[in-house]
């Protein structure tokens, strides 16, 4: 488990980075605003891409990895679903929160796979997001969507995981080689991703309303960082998932929440602060939780 906290530590700094380039850098919101832009919409799609559409992909061993991943997506759903009863929330707080349950860092998780397990597991990870994707972005929509009147297919249909994610799998399965010119250009933005990505993690970081809800928080952050990678090592030990298959599973099991959930919850008109000190407390947690379930996952 040291280890794995050590090879995890670059990637933990870089989020401390970010924060403290926030809090004391002097650059203004605007700018950590066009820097999650960039890196979501540019420069992850073009790691996502360049690895799955570099990588052969077998899809028939990987099946039971992918049930494994809808199976623990599904068991942060219920998690979340309790906590309306638990704590009796207003109907913008539950739909804003419950997407913390089963959501998960993208940044943190190809950062950490790519540190583990180098492009091969990289694109293991992105077979992976490209089922999962879908069914979390969704479910965190239709939630929010129901208080509000944005469009579920609409959000799930310009979402650049999803679209970089399929279009590497199609130019894959053309066999066609990637031009020279072009592959170099997308190897250098998917070299930035992973840093720039971590570092906005770190600057997104708030803990406003901690003492408040910390009961809510304390319970969104036991069911992403303990509950879910628990349901997904059983189901893996039950399903047979080994090997690299189940590294990405359990990596992507045990990641903190997603920052772009608070992105999502202030876009759809949700109660974003209780969201955004719910990925704080997440991020600091993992920093323990994360190295604990890959050491005894090794």
């Amino acid at each position: 488990m040291l280890s794995i906290a050590l090879v995890l530590l670059p990637d933990f700094l870089l989020i401390f980075l970010g924060l403290g380039l926030r809090t004391h850098g002097g650059y203004p919101p605007v700018f950590w605003q066009h820097i999650e832009r960039l890196v979501y919409y540019v420069m992850f799609p073009a790691l996502l891409f360049r690895a799955v559409s570099h990588t052969p992909l077998a899809f028939a061993p990987a099946f039971n990895m992918l049930l494994v991943g809808v199976g623990f997506t599904l068991a942060g759903l219920l998690f979340g679903l309790a906590a309306n009863w638990l704590f009796r929330l207003t109907p913008l707080t539950f739909a804003s929160s419950i997407q913390t349950a089963f959501r998960f860092n993208t940044y943190v998780g190809l950062a950490v796979i790519d540190r583990l397990a180098g492009q091969a597991g990289v694109a293991t990870f992105a077979m992976l997001l490209g089922v999962i994707v879908p069914l979390v972005n969704g479910l965190a929509v239709w939630f929010l969507a129901r208080q509000g009147d944005a469009s579920l297919w609409r959000e799930l249909l310009r979402n650049p995981m999803i679209l970089s994610t399929l279009s590497g799998f199609a130019f894959n399965l053309t066999g066609l080689p990637m031009p020279e010119v072009i592959d170099h250009v997308v190897g250098l933005l998917a070299a930035a991703a992973l840093p720039l990505g971590l570092i906005s993690v770190g600057a997104g970081l708030r803990a406003q309303g901690l003492r408040a809800s910390l009961p809510l928080v304390n319970y969104f952050t036991a069911v992403k960082l303990v509950a879910v990678p628990a349901v997904a090592w059983g189901l893996s030990a039950w399903l047979g998932v080994t090997g690299l298959y189940f590294q990405a599973a359990l990596v992507l099991a045990a990641l903190p929440t997603a920052s772009s959930a608070y992105i999502l919850a202030m876009r759809m008109g949700g109660d974003g602060k209780t969201v955004a000190t719910i990925i704080t407390m997440n991020i600091f947690v993992a920093m323990l939780t994360l190295p604990m379930w890959l050491g005894w996952g090794r």
